[in-house]
């Protein structure tokens, strides 16, 4: 083990140690998470005795009172009940019983149900989109969503979910109205300041005495996908205690599934996205069953789908901290899996304290969340920081431009393609002439190979280096302009399996652009490739074998110093049949187009190309004298380094 080696172990271990030191709990995080767990075990005894002694007086009841017992039994066991829940609910026992009513709350954009068991959002309806099978696009529904807050009151532990709140307002219904709202300004909060609508709210009652409750106020606007929840305490001091400090808010849901099964579609970009305060925005990861203790203040929690996301906003950065997990089921056809998140909010034991929150239940579309200034955006995965950029000023400005004027994506793929081959022909270009340099220079490359044994390899090298120099060519010409490109074309990548844009628009025979278009079912599922066949995905692989075989005509000694680089060149397009036969239908078909415009241009090259030319130029640069940069002649020691190495080893 070397030097280095013990340097760097040693390190690790020593930022093992300062980490494990800098984050162990404090004594008064332990202190309070002892009183915790003493008073759950301290309500959960007190139920369990309360329940035994009314058993036990049930059953050593006198036999000369029964006849009496149970002619008053309806009274006797409604008394019961009620000292039961009394004991269980205290303050809060009057909440427990009640029939379940729902209230709706819908504006032009969404319908969010609430129900007056837990005050709590029982479901929620996008109206403006439907699932990949035509059905309305519901984010989460039912018995299948848990949400609620969870305290101590009176040494005893309270959770909202199963009380009954009474709305301030007896309907059944409530809708807002506004001015009629133009394609594309959907949600848009500065077409909302120009031409505002009607605002409403509503509030969930939960009495616990005298001046002591909590309620929900839900409110709602016109054109908005944001919709406010302020969570109000009143005279919960008294009943809290003064060393309660948080109150537990739990939310879970199960998701629902909104488009078509595909291991490159929902599943892989599906997750719990989360941004500390004044932080970037993170996320659990996407490709199997994650969780995380988030132990500093959060923004916002948001239960993200491909498309669409519900997110839950803190005003002020309420959440003290929050333990967040998903449970994946990729093998599910209706969920994607349970979220969940556990998010403690601050109680300052005042007699009167409002929580302003709020709720997004959108779309994943960029612009429209990228207005609220909140890094909402960042849920979207338009790739990592070197390419993400290229999506977010070049890509979606141009793509939303063009939908001003285009209603057929296929359309706007074409004129977007062509548009961003026009950017980088320039790079094109040169990585063309570069080639028919090498082109010229191939029949003297052949002479060099000939004269010089194939076991000389570093002669070999000197002598076309010498070559190459004389004549004023940079054999890695024609690479350097490839890599200015590679953001660009990584950036597509990322850009339309993501782009709800895409979402259930049809062209040509794909009748959804943003999932793989099938023209054929398989019976069978063949490894990394999947049980059907995509056709704009196979037309992208002949495109591609087609411009990687017009590339490699004419090309130099290179390729037979490294044969397997010809063979990987051409494998590279199978590959990617496999990789992209799942993805987006968009994606296959930007690529496809990229390749016809890339084969046009290269005959183009070639028509303006005069590669005679080229050669009489190069014969004059031969005959200049050739002045050696430092790096060339480090190069040259370098390699007669190796010579020495090879004759001192014969």
């Amino acid at each position: 083990m070397d030097k280095n080696t013990v340097t760097g172990l040693t390190l690790i271990f020593l930022v093992v140690v300062v980490f494990s030191f800098l984050n162990q709990p404090s004594k008064k995080d332990l202190a309070a998470k002892q009183r915790y767990q003493d008073s759950i075990q301290m309500v959960q005894s007190r139920n369990a005795k309360n329940v035994a002694q009314a058993a036990a007086m049930a059953k050593n009841a006198p036999g000369q009172n029964a006849p009496a017992l149970n002619a008053a039994s309806p009274d006797s066991a409604k008394k019961i009940k009620n000292q039961q829940q009394t004991q269980q609910y205290g303050s809060f026992a009057s909440d427990v019983n009640g029939s379940e009513k729902l209230i709706t709350l819908e504006n032009n954009l969404m319908k969010v149900v609430l129900s007056n068991k837990g005050g709590r959002i029982y479901s929620v309806t996008l109206k403006n989109f439907k699932t990949y099978d035509k059905k309305p696009l519901v984010l989460f529904q039912g018995y299948n969503n848990h949400f609620g807050l969870e305290f101590f009151a009176d040494n005893r532990s309270i959770q909202t979910e199963n009380l009954f709140f009474t709305p301030d307002q007896n309907v059944s219904s409530m809708s807002v109205n506004g001015p009629a709202i133009k394609t594309g300004r959907e949600g848009k909060e500065s077409y909302n300041k120009d031409f505002p609508g009607e605002t409403k709210s509503i509030t969930m009652h939960l009495n616990a005495g005298p001046d002591q409750y909590i309620e929900y106020k839900y409110t709602i606007k016109h054109n908005s996908y944001m919709i406010g929840f302020d969570v109000i305490t009143n005279g919960m001091d008294k009943l809290m205690g003064g060393n309660s400090k948080l109150i537990n808010f739990n939310w879970t849901a199960k998701i629902p599934r909104q488009e078509k099964m595909s291991s490159m579609g929902e599943d892989r970009y599906s997750t719990i996205h989360y941004r500390f305060a004044d932080d970037k925005a993170e996320k659990l990861s996407e490709s199997k069953s994650d969780s995380k203790s988030l132990r500093t203040q959060v923004q916002w929690i948001g239960f993200k789908q491909l498309f669409f996301s519900s997110v839950l906003i803190a005003e002020k950065n309420n959440m003290v901290s929050a333990d967040i997990k998903t449970d994946k089921t990729d093998k599910d056809s209706l969920f994607l899996g349970r979220y969940s998140a556990d998010i403690a909010l601050p109680f300052e034991g005042k007699s009167h304290e409002v929580l302003p929150m709020k709720f997004y239940f959108g779309p994943n579309h960029y612009n429209t969340l990228k207005q609220y200034n909140l890094d909402l955006e960042n849920e979207i995965n338009l790739g990592w920081a070197l390419v993400a950029p290229v999506n977010k000023y070049l890509v979606i400005p141009v793509f939303n431009w063009l939908r001003t004027f285009i209603s057929s994506f296929g359309i706007i793929i074409l004129l977007l393609t062509i548009f961003i081959r026009l950017i980088i022909a320039p790079f094109t270009y040169k990585s063309y002439l570069s080639q028919a340099k090498m082109r010229v220079l191939k029949p003297e490359i052949d002479e060099i190979n000939k004269k010089i044994p194939a076991d000389k390899t570093v002669e070999r090298q000197q002598a076309s280096m010498a070559l190459y120099k004389k004549a004023g060519v940079n054999p890695m010409g024609g690479c350097l302009p490839i890599l200015f490109q590679f953001p660009v074309l990584v950036a597509l990548f990322y850009f339309f399996p993501t782009s709800i844009e895409l979402r259930q628009q049809s062209f040509l025979w794909a009748p959804d652009l943003s999932t793989y278009d099938s023209i054929c079912h398989l019976p069978f599922n063949i490894p990394f490739y999947g049980d059907h066949v995509s056709l704009f995905c196979l037309l992208m692989t002949v495109t591609t074998i087609i411009s990687t075989k017009l590339n490699s005509d004419g090309s130099t000694a290179g390729s037979e110093q490294m044969p397997g680089m010809k063979t990987m060149m051409y494998l590279m397009p199978v590959m990617f049949l496999f990789i992209l036969n799942s993805y987006s239908a968009g994606l296959s078909y930007y690529y496809f187009l990229s390749n016809l415009i890339g084969i046009a241009q290269m005959y183009v090259f070639r028509f303006f190309i005069d590669e005679d030319k080229i050669h009489r130029q190069m014969q004059e640069n031969r005959k200049k004298p050739v002045k050696k940069s430092r790096f060339a002649k480090r190069l040259e020691e370098v390699a007669k380094q190796q010579q020495a190495l090879q004759a001192k080893k014969r």
